[in-house]
């Protein structure tokens, strides 16, 4: 239980020095993690863990979308419309057991994690 505890305070002290670039590359990596675990959960079978994953990838994208900057005008526009769409099919991936759903959410996640990669390392 303190092991727990300990860890939890580690990765709070660690996100809060984190550049703000950093972070949206955890969220989107957590995204990735998380749909992985769903999907093993649906082929096992284990209807428990795949909601509590896909909830979690959930909790991250609708943090994505409460942290976009309105002023960045179109891309924030068209972020939040993709944001929401992958909510929607993985709430889908979650009604029906279907794991395609949360590969398709992957594939998403995987090309904006590498496009958010190479645009904060040239800027």
């Amino acid at each position: 239980m303190h092991a727990s505890m300990a860890y939890n305070s580690y990765i709070e002290n660690n996100v809060a020095i984190e550049s703000p670039f950093k972070l949206i590359e955890m969220l989107y990596e957590g995204v990735l993690r998380f749909n992985a675990q769903a999907k093993k959960a649906i082929k096992d079978g284990n209807c428990e863990k795949k909601v509590y994953w896909i909830n979690r990838s959930v909790a991250i994208v609708t943090e994505l979308i409460a942290v976009l900057d309105a002023s960045q005008g179109d891309v924030a526009a068209y972020l939040e419309g993709l944001y929401n769409y992958q909510i929607k099919l993985l709430a889908e991936a979650n009604l029906k057991d279907d794991a395609t759903k949360l590969d398709e959410v992957s594939q998403v996640f995987k090309g904006l994690l590498e496009a958010w990669r190479e645009n904060t390392h040239v800027a």
